[in-house]
């Protein structure tokens, strides 16, 4: 027998150091060939490290959300045959299983104990448990499983080192009748009956995505002073244009949102605005202007907020448009979005949808100087040439870099936005 180290890998970008976000093995398992043994990240992708050889793990190399160097030994195994390192003890950090300690887990902080109801209780050991235990699956098989609508942590795997196998997924949700829920674990089942328990507070370490998105909302906030920009629009007519075209091409075409409406205002504006359409480079003091129009389209997924791109908006139709934002969009909450599908957006657009509230003072996409924030859609009265009238009425609240943006530049960037959504006709005069 022989010892093989691997080390974490070189995933270029020149790129030094990775996030170690997930372990799929620990000490004792045996692994296979090709086996995936760790999830590392960088600043734009998660990659899955494999095993390159078959054997026994001897020890693992750091624990989830700690910063590790490339090329530093990630993990030592046990090999027939030649290995690729002299059999030497791995360093005291590491978890080894000739030592007999236990492989370091990420647990959560507990402290302040209350007494609650146990319903209570039991939706919390449910978060430490996701927390704690992150189903192994291949990205196909995760794909798979949100397709079905199965949540993983509740299906039993079959494959080799508990991996969750494409056959686990579709037993699963052949077995269950709402596959989102599955049977109750034996805890939770016991927390149901509650007469009351003590119940402990939770620290969760952000780590992985989660710290990444947190890290970039820090660095925007703290570096862009920031100034929003309210405004009410009235968008009964473009809504009633939005359905007759969803009449007349919704099954052929696609039908549309209101968002490449929205988009399709933006570009015009921008043409005259074109300092909005920008990044600001203030390590250099360099802004950049972009002549197309490349939109970020926040998107709220499992992970958190992510931001794909919607490339040269200003060369596509509305159909062509609505379909792109759906791809990205979709690719985004599934996690195939690859790193071009979300860097290089020049300006953001944000949504909350129905919950979108009446007023929202969203944060700029650092180094972008300008975002477009949609509110909720509502019926109002309102004075319509001397008459109250019911309109649908919309909120925008946009956030400009005050460095690079002039207040009144950025008020009339909004009134043309305005402008175009209030009159449709004047979208499609060039």
């Amino acid at each position: 027998m022989a010892t093989y180290i691997i080390k974490t890998p070189d995933i270029g970008e020149g790129i030094a150091e990775v996030e170690l976000v997930a372990w799929h093995v620990k000490a004792g398992d045996t692994v296979a060939l090709d086996q995936v043994l760790a999830d590392v990240m960088t600043d734009k992708a998660t990659v899955e490290v494999p095993s390159p050889v078959a054997g026994i793990v001897i020890s693992v190399g750091g624990t989830i959300g700690q910063t590790v160097a490339v090329g530093s030994e990630l993990v030592r195994l046990e090999v027939q045959g030649a290995g690729n390192a002299k059999d030497q003890p791995p360093p005291s950090s590491r978890v080894a299983l000739a030592s007999g300690t236990q492989t370091v887990q990420h647990m959560p902080v507990v402290s302040n104990m209350d007494t609650v109801p146990d319903v209570a209780r039991c939706r919390l050991e449910q978060s430490v448990r996701a927390q704690d235990v992150r189903p192994i699956a291949s990205p196909a098989v995760r794909r798979s499983a949100w397709e079905l609508g199965v949540n993983l942590a509740l299906v039993t795997a079959t494959g080799t080192a508990g991996r969750i196998t494409h056959a686990d997924v579709q037993a699963f949700a052949a077995s269950q009748p709402d596959a989102t829920r599955g049977p109750l674990p034996p805890s939770v089942a016991v927390c149901a009956q509650g007469s009351g328990r003590e119940v402990q507070d939770v620290s969760i370490p952000v780590i992985g995505l989660r710290r990444k998105i947190a890290m970039k909302m820090q660095d925007s906030k703290r570096r862009i002073p920031h100034f929003t920009y309210v405004e009410e629009v009235d968008v009964t007519e473009i809504e009633v244009l939005r359905e007759r075209l969803n009449v007349q091409w919704g099954n052929t075409r696609g039908r549309l949102t209101f968002l490449p409406l929205l988009v399709a205002a933006m570009v015009l504006a921008l043409r005259n605005f074109p300092q909005m359409n920008a990044r600001f480079d203030d390590d250099v003091g360099v802004v950049t202007r972009y002549g197309d129009v490349h939109l970020g389209i926040a998107t709220q997924t499992d992970n958190g907020l992510m931001v794909p791109v919607l490339r040269r908006a200003q060369a596509n139709d509305l159909w062509a448009n609505s379909a792109e934002i759906g791809r990205v969009a979709q690719a985004a909450r599934s996690g195939r979005a690859t790193r071009e599908e979300l860097t290089g957006s020049t300006i953001t657009i944000t949504s909350l949808g129905a919950l979108g509230g009446i007023v929202t003072t969203p944060v700029i996409n650092h180094p972008e100087v300008a975002i477009v924030g949609v509110n909720r859609m509502v019926d109002r009265p309102v004075v319509l040439r001397g008459a109250v009238v019911v309109r649908k009425m919309m909120n925008l609240s946009s956030s400009f870099d005050h460095r690079v943006v002039d207040g009144l530049d950025a008020a009339k960037f909004v009134q043309a936005i305005r402008s175009y959504l209030e009159v449709p006709a004047t979208l499609f005069v060039d």
